[in-house]
């Protein structure tokens, strides 16, 4: 085995344990497919999750990468990949499987699609959407060889044009989306960050029951916002009510209504 494929084979380990995967295709995927092709070329600008400062690597070794860490892919507005142990952990509390059609809002450059990519297989697919037409036109590229990846530059609150078993949402919001919701599948799953002004939320899980849905917190979480994302005090208090309420217990609904739920 080489030292790569080793770190990579460690990557899967530790975050497998740290997270309690369950998921065999999950693992498989953090131990096969390549981060660094996802990116620029190195040295690159890595931070721990409790870091404010980004650290340079000493050379262009992949290997670097294959640590829990968060990677700069615009420094400038603070913009990173996502967290490995985070996101594995997400994919794995949604129950994403062989055969699933997944929408992933926020796909950035390419690699938790790639991750989504193997999980899924090839009777599944993957629509991936991304706001910055330099991140999708460069992960379109990356992920050329993923034939069941679709790269859409758009709007991921308009670009969702069929059912969904999975939809998983890379930037924050005040409150999910209707057309989200609308587009589950029966028993469907939406990973959704809540978030206010200050990048602080946490993560919600929502699930198609019936005629309704079912919502619970499964994580604080900071996180870049989205585009389209409210900026008020109002915006602040929707975001702010989700988390407190589903942080309880299980929260039911039916639909929308000035983005809280409503049971009519």
């Amino acid at each position: 085995m080489s030292d790569l494929a080793a770190a990579r084979a460690r990557y899967a380990e530790t975050i497998a344990k740290r997270e309690r995967i369950a998921s065999k295709r999950l693992l498989e995927a953090l131990a096969t497919v390549p981060r660094e092709g996802f990116l620029p070329r190195g040295p690159w600008r890595i931070k721990s999750a409790t870091s404010r400062s980004y650290r340079l690597t000493p050379d262009a070794d992949p290997v670097h990468l294959y640590d829990n860490v968060l990677v700069a892919i615009d420094a400038r507005r603070r913009l990173d990949t996502g967290l490995p142990s985070l996101w594995a952990h997400f994919i794995d509390v949604l129950e994403v499987g062989e055969k699933d059609r997944v929408v992933q809002i926020g796909c950035g450059l390419g690699y938790f699609s790639a991750v989504l990519s193997k999980i899924v297989g090839p009777k599944g697919r993957v629509l991936a959407i991304e706001c910055d037409e330099r991140f999708a036109k460069r992960a379109a590229g990356h992920l050329r060889a993923y034939r069941n990846v679709e790269v859409v530059h758009g709007d991921g609150c308009e670009k969702i044009s069929e059912p969904a078993d999975v939809i998983i949402v890379h930037a924050g919001f005040t409150h999910p989306h209707p057309l989200w919701l609308e587009q589950l599948r029966p028993r469907g799953r939406l990973l959704v960050p809540l978030t206010q002004r200050d990048r602080e939320g946490a993560a919600l899980k929502i699930t198609r029951k019936g005629r309704g849905f079912e919502a619970e917190a499964v994580q604080q979480i900071r996180i870049f916002p989205g585009q389209g994302r409210g900026v008020s005090a109002l915006d602040d208090r929707v975001a702010d009510w989700w988390q407190r309420a589903s942080a309880l217990a299980p929260l039911r609904f039916r639909r929308l209504e000035q983005g809280l739920p409503a049971d009519g």
